[in-house]
């Protein structure tokens, strides 16, 4: 089964008081209408922190900071392996545009259940809900 590296932002309000964090809703490909977290494929020669800042500008149109490793999770598909790094990141600079996705929203703690999260990233609900106010 083909392996496929990708990070994925986890765009939370405030790193140190986080109240919220940035759901986006995939417009396109096997799993549109799906949410997940904004993020894409790692690059030949691209860290992984590289990457999720490059994704975010060209998906979001967007400069993040990325803060901590949240988790890596290692999800099959039916067609292929996810290998995902997760990270804590904030907006840098710039406002959140929807250049890739048909849409997107801020989840609490009370709501981020109440998405239709895509499997893999489904995996990091428990992990994010336990820091967010």
């Amino acid at each position: 089964m083909k392996t496929v590296n990708v990070v994925a932002a986890v765009i939370c309000d405030n790193y140190e008081h986080k109240t919220k964090v940035f759901a986006t809703q995939r417009g396109y490909g096997d799993f549109k209408d799906g949410w997940e977290f904004p993020g894409g494929k790692i690059e030949e020669g691209e860290t992984p922190q590289q990457a999720l800042v490059r994704e975010i500008k060209e998906e979001l149109a967007t400069d993040i900071e990325v803060h901590d490793l949240i988790d890596v999770i290692d999800y099959d598909y039916e067609a292929f392996h996810l290998h995902m790094h997760c990270f804590w990141a904030t907006v840098q600079k710039g406002h959140l545009s929807l250049l890739e996705h048909e849409a997107a929203k801020w989840v609490t703690r009370d709501d981020i259940g109440d998405v239709n999260w895509l499997p893999a990233d489904e995996g990091l609900i428990s992990k994010i809900t336990e820091y967010l106010k």
